[in-house]
């Protein structure tokens, strides 16, 4: 859907000459006095606002310039001959138009002839009153004034390089701590200990609500509704003479949200045993025809006597479990924090 109420901005040019930006319907340069030459390309303004003169809106709407073919003169897409010269526009070329054009570009601060004070539009290379050159030096409220400059800082690199220090001092501390093995313990293996848990499933029904798309095969007591909402954007599209119009297009994005059930397998009991040997062992519940075991999972508790008291390990597996049997002895590599890292027979 596009909006039908006409909107326009006027352009802008840059001076191949000078530099020098200038208004898209300026036909030559205000900073230098050059022509618009031909091909020279409509940029957006930075400061772009809707043009609401009547004589820039007829201008807008005349549709693209057109180049006389005899003389190069910029003339108004609704001209039949040329204003310079007088020759039959029909032998003309007409500008491009139709162009989506990019966001406009930040603006180039402005800058202070030398010679005359004139405040001249950023990027110019000579003053638009005097036609003295330019050296890009930005415009301050006090031209007569020179700024002072401030002079640079030197790189404090003892101060960089005490930083460095402090995060590889940290770094190291927290490896010592947790990683790298601080001593070795021998130990007893004092007692074991396991638990082990195995859930039963049953086929049951699960409620759904407000999820995108549509239901799932399976799926059942479905009610599903659509949600829209009207998306709109503008796009500046390039008219050939100077304007662009703003055209506004919009579209309805439409999601389908549905609330259904679904039968799933669910957890409904999960029967645990504890033992204190080093042979794990699961239940086993009976079944019903709807019912199904689910993944059974263990932990695995080792007990170990030191001289600085009891410490405890995980083993990771059953089979690295039925190592330890009590009384059998092993060495401990410990962290700086306490912590078990390995053990070894």
């Amino acid at each position: 859907m596009i909006d039908d109420k006409k909107r326009f901005v006027e352009l802008e040019w840059v001076c191949p000459n000078c530099d020098g930006r200038n208004k898209g319907s300026k036909k030559t340069c205000e900073s230098c006095g050059a022509p618009q030459p031909e091909n020279v390309k409509f940029q957006r303004a930075a400061d772009e606002q809707v043009v609401s003169d009547e004589k820039k809106v007829a201008a807008a709407k005349a549709g693209a310039d057109i180049h006389c073919g005899f003389c190069g003169t910029r003339n108004p897409g609704s001209a039949v001959t040329c204003s310079q010269c007088g020759g039959d526009l029909k032998e003309g070329k007409a500008r491009e138009a139709g162009k989506v054009l990019e966001a406009a570009p930040k603006p180039l601060p402005a800058v202070l002839c030398e010679n005359c004070g004139t405040e001249n539009s950023g990027g110019s290379r000579s003053c638009k009153k005097c036609g003295a050159p330019l050296l890009s030096k930005p415009a301050s409220k006090s031209p007569v004034e020179k700024p002072v400059e401030a002079p640079l800082k030197k790189t404090n690199w003892l101060l960089i390089g005490g930083i460095i220090a402090f995060a590889l001092l940290c770094l190291f501390g927290i490896l010592s701590l947790f990683v790298f093995p601080s001593k070795s313990v021998t130990a007893t293996v004092s007692g074991v200990e396991w638990q082990t848990s195995i859930p039963v499933q049953e086929m049951q029904p699960v409620n759904y609500t407000h999820r995108s798309g549509s239901a799932p095969a399976g799926a059942y007591n479905i009610s599903c509704q659509t949600e829209s909402q009207e998306i709109c954007e503008d796009k500046t599209v390039d008219q050939g003479n100077g304007f662009a119009e703003v055209v506004r297009e919009c579209y309805t994005d439409s999601t389908e949200y549905c609330d259904y059930t679904l039968d799933e397998w669910t957890t409904i009991q999960t029967y645990t045993l504890n033992g204190n040997d080093t042979f794990p062992v699961y239940d086993q519940p009976s079944l019903t025809s709807d019912q199904r075991l689910g993944t059974n999972a263990e932990e695995l508790t080792v007990y170990f006597a030191t001289p600085d008291g009891q410490e405890t390990y995980h083993p990771a597996s059953i089979s690295d479990f039925q190592q330890y049997e009590v009384g059998s002895k092993w060495t401990l590599k410990m962290n700086a924090a306490g912590g078990i890292l390995s053990v070894e027979k």
